[in-house]
């Protein structure tokens, strides 16, 4: 989504949010300028010193509850895996384990391992935030996704 907004972006038209979230309107001018619209500030999601290296795919072998796997995911959610391993005082294998016997105690499996582990990131990512945000003092550990 955000490679289809900054293309859409480049060429003249402004994705909105809202209640139109997602809705790709063509700007007049011609472009769009983030932090330009109507009295909402907008954050550019691609800084201008973007290290493209973290979108680099890595494939790491782990143990996944002692069965031997490889998983390939970009370098940027390796680094997440390292803080969310980091906060449970444990390894990325860990991490990784846990979730894998999670998802298979509560949903039965899932076709997409490296996708759900995306996912899990982001959303360890968020309630970090939250933890922030209401300057709560929590730590932010796997248990809370």
């Amino acid at each position: 989504m955000v490679a289809l907004d900054l293309l859409a972006m480049a060429n003249g038209f402004f994705v909105t949010g809202g209640e139109a979230m997602g809705e790709v309107v063509r700007v007049a001018g011609g472009g769009a300028k983030l932090g330009q619209r109507a009295g909402k500030p907008e954050l550019d999601p691609f800084k201008v010193d973007f290290d493209m290296d973290q979108a680099g795919p890595v494939s790491r072998s782990v143990r996944l509850n002692g069965f031997a796997t490889c998983l390939r995911l970009e370098v940027v959610y390796w680094r997440i895996l390292e803080r969310i391993a980091q906060a449970n005082g444990c390894s990325v294998s860990a991490v990784l384990s846990y979730v894998d016997r999670e998802v298979h105690l509560r949903h039965g499996g899932v076709r997409n391992f490296s996708g759900l582990v995306r996912v899990i990131c982001v959303a360890w990512l968020q309630t970090l935030q939250i933890c922030t945000d209401r300057r709560a003092g929590c730590t932010a550990s796997v248990n809370h996704i």
